[in-house]
């Protein structure tokens, strides 16, 4: 069993068969490309898996470079521009939530990192392992938000972000719990 299952949830009504996510896709437009991961959604195993390990190298690769408030400025822009990117590549590819959209993976990550900073590796390995398991698991409270948005449109776009947002979340819930008990 795959926690990153590529099955389709649903097909954009009046639209045809869905379609594949492939190099040829995420080169045909800017959003497709952002919420591809820029390539690490293309896996073909376990891409959620793929694209937060892409969010965690390339937070390591922009932390020396950003402020706290930068890093925090580019999270925010980075979930406005991932809404618009995932809701245009969920619509051409003709699937409510495909998995190969990890920008929704990617963006939450660096939420999660941003805020449980600073820690060493083993801590960022905790917190990675914490995060596949509340948003491939989706238990209680993410399962919860992943019900809540779902379709084409806008608010099928925000659905996509919205549970890994809730997984990043209770992946931080549990970080402060260890700290408090440490």
């Amino acid at each position: 069993m795959t926690f990153d299952s590529p099955t389709p949830a649903a097909a954009a009504p009046g639209q045809g068969a869905p379609r594949r996510a492939s190099a040829a896709f995420m080169l045909a437009h800017p959003a497709h490309a952002i919420a591809l991961g820029f390539g690490s959604g293309l896996s073909p195993i376990a891409p959620g898996t793929v694209g937060t390990l892409w969010g965690w190298m390339s937070f390591s690769v922009l932390k020396p470079w950003l402020n706290a408030w930068q890093m925090g400025a580019l999270i925010a822009g980075g979930a406005l521009v991932g809404w618009w990117a995932c809701t245009t590549a969920a619509r051409n590819l003709r699937v409510a939530d495909p998995g190969a959209i990890v920008w929704d993976e990617i963006v939450a990550f660096w939420l999660v990192l941003w805020l449980a900073m600073p820690m060493g590796l083993t801590g960022q390995i905790v917190a990675f392992a914490l995060f596949r398991f509340f948003d491939a698991a989706k238990p209680g409270p993410v399962g919860w938000a992943d019900s809540l948005f779902k379709g084409f449109g806008w608010r099928g776009g925000w659905g996509i972000l919205f549970d890994d947002f809730v997984a990043g979340f209770c992946t931080l819930l549990v970080i402060a719990l260890w700290r408090f008990l440490a």
